[in-house]
Order: structure tokens, then C-alpha cells, then sequence
């Protein structure tokens, strides 16, 4: 279903199903803010100031206190064991890498580095862009993600990526884009004075046209 009128654009494998389970909670949050809110104007006017009605004292119901009690405790396992499966899928079984980096911030950047001609990271090959991440199209991409001084949340809103970025910590995040295209990288974390302005773009490339941007960079690298 296209949820494009309440939700950014998606373009990751598993955006439907996070925008699935988003639409779930927000149709059950919804409907029970509605009829909280229902309820409330009902008794405001049913039991409204009236001259000589008297006040009178209600112990309660234990049957409702237990349904209320409940109903919420049954939905909020339903919701917990519906997200199970997409929960494993975003932060527990990580794919094969089609492409391997590492994303780091700092105020008010982000730094993106790429394993050269090797393929390894943490070589003398390796190459970097400034607040520009580069992908192919079709393969997973996994980072290593790390902040070099506060905290950062790593933010691809059409990838469905929000991930803080904890110094002193390696944070694995992977997403695989399904179109080519200029989308967006933000910091969803207050981070400092220059917050607003710790944004990127990642580009999305088909195959050859990524291999073809990556011995650009190579090459450009060598002395």
C-alpha cells in the first residue's frame, strides 16, 4: 500500500515492511485516541453541573479495571511478537556485504570511508568522501558506524535508517536501495549548534556505474 501522503518516499528492501508495522501502531494508537477523547467530551457533558443533582461515590468495577489492563497488555504483545521478524531483519541477520564502509561523525560532518582496489577496510587504499555516501543498487550495503566526539543519529529517511551513532562504540546498520537516485542523509540527534546543518546525500548508482565511480576514486588517489 502507498503510504507516500504520511511517509517519505522508500526506497530500501525493507522499508515495506517497517512502514507495516509503523501503520499498525499508528491505526491502533489512532482509534483508541479518538475514542479516549470520544469518552471524555461524553462525560464532561453527561455529568455536567446541574442544580440540585448531588455528587455520588463509585467504587469502580474490578471486571473493567482488569479489561483495561488487558486489552492494552494483549495488544502491546501482539505488536511485540509482529515485529519480531522485521526487528531480526534490520538488526540481527545481517546479509552478505555486496559493499563494506564506515561512516563516522563529528560535528557537523559526516565522513564515509570505502575499501580500495583490495576490498578491505583498514588499508592504505582505502578512500574517503565528505557528507556523500555512494552505493550500488540490488546489494547490501553494511556500515560500521562511529562518532568521533557526541552523540549522532545516523538518518536515511527513504532507507528507513535511524541509528544513533555512540562514541566508543562500532554500530553495524545495513540497508540495499532499489532504485538509483540522490536521497537523503541527516543527523537525527540534537548534536550541537551546527545540528541543522550535519546533512548529505547518498547516491545510488546501478552496478557499473558504481564500479565506474569507485576506480574514479581510486585513481584519483594514487600519487
Amino acid at each position: 500500500m502507498n503510504w507516500s501522503w504520511i511517509l517519505p518516499p522508500s526506497f530500501s528492501t525493507v522499508s515495506g515492511d517497517i512502514d507495516g508495522i509503523y501503520m499498525v501502531i499508528l491505526w491502533i494508537t489512532g482509534i483508541t485516541f479518538f475514542i479516549t477523547e470520544g469518552l471524555l467530551f461524553y462525560f464532561i457533558f453527561k455529568y455536567r453541573h446541574k442544580e440540585g443533582r448531588k455528587a455520588t461515590y463509585d467504587h469502580g468495577s474490578t471486571k473493567m479495571e482488569i479489561a483495561w489492563t488487558m486489552i492494552p497488555l494483549v495488544i502491546v504483545l501482539w505488536i511485540g511478537a509482529l515485529s519480531k521478524g522485521v526487528w531480526d531483519t534490520v538488526k540481527v541477520d545481517v546479509p552478505p556485504a555486496g559493499l563494506e564502509i564506515i561512516v563516522t561523525g563529528k560535528q557537523f560532518e559526516w565522513t564515509v570511508t570505502y575499501p580500495g582496489p583490495d576490498g578491505a577496510l583498514g588499508t592504505s587504499d582505502d578512500f574517503e568522501t565528505l557528507n556523500e555516501l555512494h552505493a550500488p543498487e540490488d546489494e547490501a550495503v553494511v556500515i560500521t558506524l562511529r562518532s568521533e566526539d557526541v552523540l549522532h543519529s545516523f538518518f536515511l529517511p527513504e532507507m528507513r535508517i535511524k541509528q544513533d551513532a555512540v562514541p566508543g562504540q562500532d554500530i553495524t546498520v545495513w540497508f540495499e536501495a532499489i532504485q538509483p537516485g540522490n536521497y537523503t542523509i541527516g543527523c537525527a540527534e540534537l548534536c550541537g549548534i551546527g545540528h541543522t546543518t550535519m546533512n548529505g546525500t547518498l547516491t545510488v548508482y546501478t552496478a557499473a556505474d558504481f564500479q565506474a565511480w569507485s576506480n574514479s576514486q581510486t585513481q584519483q588517489q594514487q600519487p
